[in-house]
């Protein structure tokens, strides 16, 4: 039987065929699970709707979180097609570029804020609509990355935003254990996507990974869709309140 034959999960944060979302989201359908997926807005439609008819997942829709009636939406939609919800993926992140880009002791109280919103406060929200649906466990799973432990250079506002986030999922964890709902981190290396692109000299922050990593190389979307496969799987079930790593041992050289 496939890792995840006959569970039904939620991805959201596609933008493109090089986000992070996407692999996991090929991945989750590769092992068997059926998938709703989300876009930002009218733009990015226009490249999601056609990965979400190569999931063929029969719910995609519009979520912009920080629009609480798209999000009420979606989740009435998802228990009309489904009745539950057995996973759940959050790889969304953001801040304003020039709070992003300068130092955070300069970033604005209204920057701060928005990025905390939107890249962290947004999987408390996204878990509360969730939990109802998943009544006979689930598992709830978020991105970050290594700035969250570290200082990373050019990393700046979002290395205390991510590590509010795995914060979170410790609380979360401890929260949503009793109805049996695991929630963990998975913290990549590296990765090219259209959000990475945002940071000063990213490319630099590719290579130096690539240089330091004990395994001399980089994650690809394929390998970190397979361990999120496996960390929303049942094969997980007695993990939770993790950052997992899967970053060829980027983090072991901090």
């Amino acid at each position: 039987m496939s890792l995840l034959a006959g569970k039904k999960g939620l991805v959201v944060g596609i933008a493109n065929d090089a986000s992070i979302a996407w692999g996991c989201a090929e991945s989750f359908r590769d092992h068997g699970a059926e998938l709703a997926v989300t876009y930002l807005n009218d733009k990015a439609q226009s490249y999601v709707q056609p990965l979400a008819e190569r999931l063929n997942a029969p719910i995609c829709m519009k979520l912009d979180v920080t629009q609480p009636s798209e999000q009420e939406a979606l989740f009435v939609a998802i228990a009309e097609q489904w009745g539950k919800l057995d996973f759940l993926l959050h790889s969304i992140a953001f801040a304003p570029k020039a709070d992003l880009h300068g130092r955070i002791v300069d970033s604005t109280s209204a920057g701060f804020a928005q990025a905390m919103d939107i890249s962290c406060h947004s999987l408390l929200r996204l878990a509360k609509a969730a939990e109802p649906l998943m009544n006979e466990g689930g598992s709830i799973l978020t991105m970050s990355f290594y700035g969250a432990e570290k200082v990373v250079t050019n990393y700046n506002l979002m290395g205390p935003v991510k590590a509010a986030l795995e914060s979170c999922v410790k609380y979360l964890a401890f929260e949503l254990g009793g109805q049996h709902i695991r929630v963990n981190a998975l913290s990549t290396g590296p990765v090219k996507t259209r959000a990475a692109s945002g940071l000063t000299d990213f490319d630099k922050l590719m290579q130096e990974a690539a240089e330091i990593a004990p395994l001399h190389q980089l994650v690809t979307l394929e390998q970190i869709g397979e361990m999120a496969s496996f960390l929303v799987s049942d094969n997980a079930k007695q993990v939770t309140g993790q950052t997992i790593y899967v970053d060829a041992g980027y983090n072991v050289r901090g």
